[in-house]
């Protein structure tokens, strides 16, 4: 992608779209979040759609200057990015998003990989300022990657890569909703984690409160993150176990694209403290020619759960045929 030298100044909306909720900032033209709301992404392809228009409408009602909106998907998207072929955790499916909630917008719309977006949010304002071949490596619900190189960023020949999540880790293991099996994020996400926990719940070897949310299915990541916090066994045993899968992931990326940095972002890496250490280590045995190589610098995330979000606004600022365009 080769972005314009100018932009228009005002602020754009940056949305992200993920498989639990639908967040929107109002992002000013350094990266600054100005305004934000959030509801959850359940329902149907409309639900969805309608909710996308009825917060921009909100936000535009209070932020009138904002010059275009941005969409980051959590999911892939044609090489124009305009059409959202398949997303795991969302009903389209071969959908013309930037077609369908254009038409009800007075804005123009981008559409980016959510991943992408966070990617360039960190490349622009974040962790990855300077860097020039890079990997973003994000922990959410499943696993977003992104790769930059020279200021641009690598989709592949049809758009989709890379797609780290839906790599199979574990031949015949546990299912995912992309429906293969034994996929990366089975094992390497928050949705994994919680799995995790439930698994080692039911050998009864442990007990407390976790364990028993773990048996009834009503505990999730954070709590296994949480719990993990006060030393509760079962938490220390599913975060080590997720430390260990999160070291082996970023051994893979490092052994496919060398990058000088990986940075870790996503939801999950707000825990990074439980387990990057860890993760590191392993990293630094599992990773080819350990020991006599260069390998990767492993940094946090800078912008949080905001990155897809100001990734996404700037690049619908920065999108050529949007130049010049106003409400």
């Amino acid at each position: 992608m080769t972005t314009p030298t100018t932009a228009p100044a005002g602020p754009t909306i940056g949305f992200d779209i993920g498989g639990t909720n639908l967040r929107a900032a109002v992002v000013s033209a350094d990266g600054v979040v100005i305004d934000r709301m959030r509801r959850s992404s359940d329902g149907t392809a409309t639900d969805l759609e309608d909710g996308i228009v009825e917060m921009t409408g909100a936000l535009l009602d209070d932020h009138p200057d904002v010059v275009a909106v941005g969409l980051a998907v959590a999911g892939f998207l044609d090489s124009g990015r305009r059409v959202v072929r398949f997303a795991p955790h969302l009903p389209w499916r071969d959908a013309d998003v930037a077609a369908r909630v254009g038409r009800r917008l007075p804005l123009p719309v981008t559409l980016e990989h959510d991943a992408n977006s966070a990617a360039w949010g960190e490349y622009r304002f974040g962790a990855a300022r300077g860097a020039r071949d890079w990997v973003l490596f994000a922990l959410g619900t499943g696993i977003g990657g992104a790769m930059m190189s020279g200021g641009e960023i690598y989709r592949g020949a049809f758009g989709t890569a890379p797609e780290f999540g839906h790599l199979t880790v574990v031949p015949g293991g546990r299912p995912c909703s992309c429906g293969k099996r034994g996929c990366l994020e089975r094992y390497c996400s928050g949705t994994a984690l919680a799995a995790t926990a439930r698994e080692l719940a039911t050998t009864r070897r442990f007990a407390g409160p976790l364990a028993a949310a773990c048996i009834d299915g009503t505990a999730t990541g954070a709590d296994v993150m949480l719990a993990a916090q006060t030393g509760d066994p079962l938490a220390v045993a599913a975060v080590g176990d997720f430390a260990d899968w999160v070291g082996r992931a970023l051994a893979l990326v490092a052994d496919v694209f060398d990058p000088e940095l990986i940075v870790i972002g996503g939801g999950v890496a707000q825990a990074a403290d439980q387990y990057l250490e860890r993760a590191r280590a392993v990293f630094g045995t599992e990773v080819t020619g350990a020991g006599h190589r260069p390998t990767a610098c492993i940094e946090v995330a800078r912008l949080g759960a905001d990155a897809g979000m100001i990734g996404v606004a700037d690049l619908a600022r920065r999108t050529p045929g949007h130049l010049g365009k106003t409400p």
